[in-house]
């Protein structure tokens, strides 16, 4: 009898382990379409083409100020917060930019949405716009940034600039 209840034990494990390995693959969010124009050591320039997002603009002056609050008036957008009350599924790269002056954080639209065909924001903070295409360098690492991690990223030794022969 024990032996029975344990496979019937692994036999329930592995169907709950299952579904939830399909649930996670179901709700993987969609990819920015880019193409890698040049690969380095550590970082990839790509190109990607013009997309629509929501936006949010902040006086936050730092990675962890903008993260919290920036992300949780875009996940309020996508999640229901919008005059049609239709969720928008979450597309990645999440878009940062980060200043002393005033930052912002957008999140990429699925491809289907243009800025004329988006529902509404319900919070008067969150912007749809038409990004522009944009190359831009691109660092892969494992788990969550910080401003630490931002901040070494930046001050990384670049290669010097060729220099001009000046005619005299």
């Amino acid at each position: 009898m024990r032996l029975f209840l344990l496979f019937i034990g692994i036999l329930v494990g592995l169907f709950i382990l299952n579904k939830t390995r399909k649930a996670m693959a179901e709700t993987k969010s969609d990819e920015q379409p880019y193409k890698v124009v040049r690969t380095g050591k550590d970082l990839e320039i790509r190109f990607y083409p013009s997309v629509s997002m929501a936006m949010i603009n902040s006086s936050a002056s730092s990675y962890k100020e903008l993260a919290g609050s920036g992300f949780r008036i875009l996940a309020g957008y996508i999640f229901g917060g919008n005059d049609r009350k239709q969720k928008i599924a979450m597309t990645s790269p999440v878009h940062m930019d980060i200043n002393n002056s005033m930052s912002s954080m957008s999140f990429v639209m699925p491809a289907l949405f243009t800025k004329d065909n988006l529902p509404k924001p319900k919070n008067e903070n969150v912007i749809i716009k038409t990004a522009p295409e944009e190359y831009v360098a691109a660092i892969r690492f494992g788990g969550y940034a910080s401003d630490k991690d931002i901040k070494f990223a930046i001050t990384l030794p670049r290669a010097p600039s060729p220099r001009r022969r000046s005619r005299s």
